[in-house]
């Protein structure tokens, strides 16, 4: 059996990532917790997994591995078959390199906006800060205009990458599961099909998951912002 560690933080959407693949191809792993507030993320042992002092680090035997997308296409890559089965477009070579654009949207159009709004909705005010308004209009007008190409997107197909569920998708989820908490949740919800397609994929057994660990870790969190 293969012995795979997952070096992160349960808060991180890019563990989170790793998490909901691991999952989704019912592979057991051993989690190792790495603790932000003490900076272990940038200490020595955890450089020697990832120079950038970033995470998460993933560990398959003897293989080192770090970025969360390059995680998750390594297992799709070597556990095709196992779980849920094959997490790329089954629909020829084609719809792989649709897959492909999608994977490259999410990267670089999608997940940018919603860092910053995260930041600005989600984080600071669990930090007792204020949001910066301007930012929060800017960020929001960039991401109304990105969901409307998903919208597009989504009326030719039922995922991103064609008619099965990819690591286009996937890569969505912690992104998506935070802003659906927040009044970015309107943007979402207004558009028909990419409504139907966050409830989708967000129901999947693998994600409900990872929500279901992240829940400790935020209660946890709030009671010790309560103390201060």
């Amino acid at each position: 059996m293969r012995h795979f560690k997952v070096h992160g933080n349960l808060l991180s959407p890019a563990t989170q990532r790793v998490f909901a693949c691991l999952h989704e191809k019912n592979l057991d792993y051993q989690f190792i917790n790495i603790d932000f507030s003490t900076s272990q993320h940038k200490t020595p042992p955890f450089l020697a997994f990832n120079p950038f002092g970033q995470v998460p680090a993933f560990e398959d035997g003897d293989l080192k591995l770090f970025e969360s997308r390059a995680i998750t296409m390594h297992i799709e890559y070597a556990y095709a078959e196992s779980g849920t089965g094959p997490l790329v477009s089954k629909e020829g070579k084609s719809n792989k390199g649709v897959e492909g654009v999608w994977i490259e949207v999410e990267k670089h159009q999608f997940e940018p906006i919603i860092l910053k709004l995260d930041w600005e909705v989600v984080m600071k005010p669990v930090f007792g800060m204020e949001a910066d308004a301007a930012v929060v209009e800017e960020n929001e007008r960039k991401l109304a205009a990105v969901l409307d190409v998903y919208e597009a997107r989504l009326k030719e197909s039922k995922y991103l990458g064609g008619e099965s569920f990819t690591l286009a998708d996937l890569h969505h989820l912690p992104n998506l599961h935070n802003m659906l908490g927040t009044p970015m949740k309107k943007h979402f919800e207004s558009r028909p099909h990419v409504k139907a397609w966050c409830d989708e994929i967000l129901g999947r057994p693998a994600w409900k998951k990872v929500v279901e660990m992240q829940e400790p870790e935020w209660k946890r969190l709030a009671a010790e912002m309560e103390k201060h």
